[in-house]
């Protein structure tokens, strides 16, 4: 509930500068889908939340969150760090070398602290791209908020990831799609090959959407969870928009939403 007004909120406010309509009350419908990621508790805690800081990396985790930085870190970065001894760095005693030399790589290019939050952000990644059961909850959950009068599906973070998989699987509905117009993905981390692979895309195969499903993908250049690019590249049917959310947090989901090309291809997706 909190979700969905502040979401609303943001929302309102973007398309409020546009001079455009608000939204109307019931119209946006939020699946709360992290709760399945505490495994049962009804509460959340070091002892509960298993992507905690205080939770140690598993030897896949760091596999992964090591695979993932190395598609996005610039090779000049980790040649600058080759040569630091890592114990002079503080970072994390329990993380591998390979991982913590990335984590000082990317760090070089988003600082205050942007190596560690991508790690952290890949845990939960990986748990929804190598958990099948898991992954097929959250979408099934998420597939009960569609209705005969969704157009729009907007996805944040690993939001955006769970939206595009449910809806290129066709698993949104009797008509696989109902009547979905738009996809708007902000903050996404599907511009890293690593999970474009967890989700059986080979490098080099475009994504791509059922119908004619238009696509908008909302990005901060210094957003380090996206590795700082968009998804064109990926494939010419997908439309970039570059915002910049300020150096607070350049991935919080509020400044993506209330951003001008979220306001736009919600105007656009409503025509």
């Amino acid at each position: 509930m909190q979700l969905t007004r502040d979401w609303s909120r943001a929302l309102n406010r973007g398309l409020g500068e546009l001079g455009l309509p608000q939204l109307s009350g019931g119209a946006l419908e939020l699946p709360h889908w992290t709760g399945l990621l505490a495994r049962g508790a009804n509460h959340l805690g070091p002892v509960d939340d298993v992507f905690d800081p205080a939770v140690p990396l598993t030897e896949e985790e760091a596999d992964f969150a090591a695979q993932a930085l190395e598609d996005v870190v610039r090779d000049e970065d980790l040649a600058c760090v080759q040569r630091l001894e890592l114990q002079t760095l503080g970072l994390p005693q329990l993380w591998p070398a390979r991982l913590s030399r990335l984590v000082m790589a990317y760090d070089r290019r988003f600082p205050r602290g942007g190596g560690k939050l991508f790690v952290s952000a890949m845990r939960e990644v990986r748990f929804y791209l190598y958990e099948p059961v898991l992954a097929a909850q959250v979408r099934a959950l998420v597939a009960e908020g569609f209705g005969a009068s969704t157009s729009m599906v907007i996805g944040h973070s690993l939001g955006s990831v769970i939206a595009y998989d449910l809806l290129r699987r066709g698993e949104c509905g009797p008509d696989h799609t109902f009547g979905v117009r738009t996809l708007v993905t902000c903050g996404s981390p599907l511009a890293i090959p690593s999970v474009r692979r967890g989700l059986n895309i080979a490098d080099g195969e475009p994504l791509k959407l059922p119908g004619d499903i238009a696509w908008v993908n909302v990005f901060d250049p210094a957003d380090f969870i996206t590795g700082g690019t968009g998804l064109r590249a990926l494939s010419p049917e997908i439309t970039d928009a570059a915002v910049d959310n300020g150096i607070g947090d350049p991935h919080s989901a509020l400044r993506y939403l209330r951003s001008t090309p979220v306001a736009r291809a919600m105007a656009d997706g409503y025509r």
